[in-house]
């Protein structure tokens, strides 16, 4: 099955206050395109599905297993299932695209309902 979506454009839902989550859901794998309104915050949380991320714009500060990361536009990230992590839009807003494997069954819920 394929799809083609612009996720700039999708409705998508909020993830937490102030995080807009617009995902886009394969197989075995998804992305997932985020937006972070100045000082939304995702608090620190860990989930068994290995996350790759990319900041497309703005900048983030993400701890990711104990250790403080402040990453621009370019840098991208890398988070083994299991790993506690959080991130914050403390300098205004941010964009965001991760891609989770295997796809995250509770975000599909969420999509879906809303």
């Amino acid at each position: 099955m394929s799809e083609v979506a612009n996720l700039f454009d999708a409705d998508g839902f909020e993830l937490v206050p102030g995080v807009l989550a617009r995902p886009l859901f394969g197989t075995a794998a998804m992305l997932n395109l985020i937006d972070f309104e100045d000082g939304a915050v995702v608090p620190a949380h860990d989930h068994p599905h290995e996350q790759l991320g990319m900041v497309l714009d703005g900048e983030l500060l993400m701890v990711i297993g104990g250790v403080e990361h402040r990453l621009r536009a370019g840098d991208a990230y890398g988070i083994p299932g299991g790993v506690e992590h959080s991130a914050n839009a403390d300098r205004g807003p941010c964009r965001v695209l991760d891609v989770f494997h295997p796809v995250r069954e509770d975000y599909r819920d969420r999509a879906a309902s809303g």
